[in-house]
């Protein structure tokens, strides 16, 4: 980094302008020549008693939203949405509100360290110098095809980063994964999108603009795809303004979400039959309009579609006569895809939008626009494809891994036995912030920024109908002793491979990227020179296209297709279907987070725990109450939970948060026995998860069976609703 200087010559350097306000406000590229001081060396651009305020992207999930950073007197002291962010328009969930505790969490990584012995904490700290030649060696002593990437599903400037560099070295292409496009089901959204409309891509469902919503399993209010701007699309559906009445919203799954609980309706159809459902809906729906039944739909007969799915047939034909006197939509995801027939259910949910005409219109099916820079779809890695290169790991294919933002150690289900291919690989580095399982299976931990910390820009994959790219940028100066991976992989390579990446630093790698856009029409702003072009996509937190850039799909054959009209297969050989949902308050890194810990869920509002959900009437049966300790048994695996009696669930079902259970990853995400011993808060439920995929490679993670066993013993519940809860429990004899 450049030497410090004055904020005259800094003025000097910034110019006139736009550019001025932006660089003093630390928007712009030239505020990287200012060396930031702690809170007791208050910086000069900073005034005692004003606050100054950073436009940046929230990356506590892959939606990339707009934030703005309070900050005062140096630190970081409020997040809020950016209002001028197309995607979120200034709301933010739980998660991005709380990422000020991952940026102070007490349990970060602070200098790069050294293991010796893989899985233990004790670690010897290094200097930076000493790790940038870790990073050189490793890259120069290996052939190309033994080095491998495995990258999370934010910070898509290091993603391009080492696509470049995989391009001019050999080195084997970045892999991406998340467990929560695993819960999604991206890649099975995207397959039936390009096998129903010949183009892949995740749809865009403009819920905001129709009259009737039906969803079959996609929770879109808290934890699928991307949740604010669905939400904000949700509210305007709800809306009755003049003529337009009040929307309506039918949910479709066996235990009801927090968005099943906002439905006018809740259908707790069997598992499995979701596909069947939606093509008995189309033939109805079609019956309806008195014209010929489509032969995608023809297959089916509702009679014995709603004997299948547990329904009665007088309500699966109401909903298709809601379905056919509204402006409709019908949207497909979470569990409803993780299964045997996930792939079929997409199409044959997306079918119905083809049937309700919807395709390309207001309050329909698009399909969401290529980003900025962005020249196809690029989707996070399949279960499949993550099988395939641990395969390569257990062959001692990989010498050296590279892992960063993800932690897939934790975040894989347990039959996979990741740790296992790691103990294969002779060389194993993280890029980690906080010290998470992958990290303590790492032989040395090169910390990054936290994202509050550091550069980058981030895609918009879906969500609203303009083409995005999302601006980041330093809030605060760093806190420790952390670099910048960007920064890490340039010098590394430079000093392994030459000039295969000639950047000097993260900046003008980003500003190689970015400024691509300045020639763009149409934009968000614009600029005469490339340092107020950069200055301002820093200020603005991002550069969009201000027209429509979502693309109607072709549907002309889509009806003349055959459906695959079979029950999904579940595995195991119990007698309950296994429902793993994402935590809403803790996503899938959440658990280091106090807050998100503390804060209820919104449907059981129970705190800093697993459980199970189980319905009433199966607990009597089995002679098990709230609170009960039961082991859950899977072909693949089992662990221990207590109970939690949900009557919206059905008996034949039970259902698990998946977000806790972790072994490492903080104070707060664990917890300790009396000799201080770290266990495990809560449990996993990855850990109960076969390896079976949907055609699309994506994890059948909905299609299990289950067993249940007794302990006799019992763990309470902390909850927000009391021990009074929703059975009167205490309340003998008032």
């Amino acid at each position: 980094m450049s030497e410090q200087v004055s904020r005259r010559d800094f003025l000097k350097l910034a110019g006139l302008g736009a550019a001025t306000t932006a660089v003093l406000t630390g928007c712009g590229p030239a505020s990287r020549y200012v060396t930031r001081e702690p809170y007791q060396q208050m910086p000069e651009y900073n005034l005692v008693g004003h606050s100054t305020y950073y436009a940046t992207t929230c990356r506590e999930c892959a939606a990339a939203c707009g934030i703005v950073v309070r900050t005062y007197q140096g630190r970081a002291i409020k997040v809020e949405g950016n209002a001028n962010h197309p995607l979120n328009l200034g709301k933010t969930c739980a998660r991005g509100q709380t990422s000020l505790q991952g940026l102070y969490n007490p349990d970060r990584v602070t200098d790069p360290i050294k293991r010796s012995v893989r899985g233990d904490v004790a670690s010897e700290t290094m200097n930076w110098d000493d790790a940038l030649q870790v990073v050189t060696d490793a890259l120069k002593n290996h052939k190309p095809s033994e080095i491998a990437f495995l990258l999370g599903t934010s910070a898509d400037h290091l993603f391009d980063l080492v696509t470049d560099l995989a391009n001019s070295t050999g080195v084997n292409a970045p892999v991406r994964f998340g467990a929560l496009s695993m819960f999604e089901a991206r890649a099975t959204l995207s397959k039936a999108a390009e096998n129903l409309f010949g183009q892949a891509g995740l749809p865009w469902f403009d819920i905001a603009n129709a009259q009737a919503v039906f969803s079959f399993g996609a929770n879109f209010l808290e934890t699928w795809i991307s949740p604010v701007s669905y939400t904000r699309g949700f509210s305007n559906l709800r809306k009755a303004e003049g003529l337009k009445p009040r929307g309506q919203f039918v949910q479709f799954e066996s235990r009801m979400s927090a968005t099943g609980a906002r439905a006018d309706e809740w259908v707790p159809l069997r598992p499995g039959t979701e596909a069947l459902v939606a093509l008995a809906i189309g033939k109805l729906v079609a019956e309806h309009h008195g014209m010929e039944v489509p032969k995608i739909f023809s297959g089916v007969d509702p009679a014995e579609v709603a004997e299948q799915a547990d329904i009665e047939l007088e309500a699966l034909e109401h909903i298709a006569k809601m379905f056919a006197e509204a402006k409709s939509i019908a949207v497909p995801g979470g569990a409803a895809l993780g299964q045997s027939n996930g792939l079929a259910v997409a199409e044959a949910v997306l079918a119905l939008n083809v049937l309700a005409d919807n395709i390309g219109k207001a309050g329909g099916v698009y399909l969401s626009p290529l980003a900025p820079t962005e020249t196809e779809y690029q989707r996070p890695a399949s279960i499949q494809e993550m099988k395939a290169l641990i395969e390569k790991m257990n062959a001692g294919e990989i010498k050296v891994l590279f892992v960063h933002g993800g932690n897939p150690v934790f975040e894989l289900p347990l039959a996979l036995n990741i740790r296992g291919a790691l103990g294969n690989v002779e060389q194993v580095i993280s890029f980690a912030t906080f010290p998470d399982e992958t990290a303590l299976e790492s032989d040395y931990v090169f910390p990054d920024h936290h994202f509050l910390e550091g550069w980058g820009y981030q895609r918009v994959a879906t969500g609203v109908n303009l083409p995005v790219l999302s601006g980041a940028q330093p809030v605060v100066s760093p806190l420790y002793n952390t670099r910048s991976t960007v920064d890490v992989l340039l010098t590394a390579s430079q000093a392994a491979f030459g000039n295969a990446l000639p950047f000097k630093d993260e900046v003008e790698f980003l500003h190689s990227k970015v400024i691509a856009l300045m020639g763009e029409a149409g934009g968000s702003f614009s600029a005469t020179d490339e340092e107020s072009f950069m200055a301002s996509f820093q200020q603005y937190g991002g550069w969009w296209k201000k027209s429509n850039g979502t693309t109607s799909a072709s549907d002309s054959n889509v009806l003349d297709k055959t459906a695959n009209a079979e029950v999904a297969e579940f595995a195991g050989e119990g007698e309950f279907f296994l429902v793993p949902f994402v935590s809403p308050t803790l996503g899938e890194a959440g658990a280091n987070k106090p807050w998100l810990q503390e804060l209820a869920d919104s449907t059981t509002t129970v705190m800093w725990n697993t459980w199970v959900e189980m319905n009433p009437e199966t607990a009597h049966h089995q002679g098990i109450h709230n609170d009960d300790l039961i082991k859950i048994i899977s072909e693949a695996g089992e662990i221990e939970v207590p109970v939690y009696l949900y009557p919206a669930i059905r008996p034949d079902t039970i259902a698990i948060p998946f977000g806790q259970g972790h072994i490492a990853y903080g104070r707060y995400a664990t917890t300790t026995d009396e000799n201080g011993n770290v266990l495990q808060r809560g449990a996993n439920p990855a850990d109960l998860l076969s390896i079976h995929f949907n055609e699309a490679g994506d994890l059948a993670f909905a299609g299990m069976k289950v067993r249940i066993e007794k302990t006799g013993r019992t763990k309470p519940l902390s909850r927000l609703e009391s021990r009074i809860g929703v059975y009167n429990e205490g309340m003998e004899g008032h």
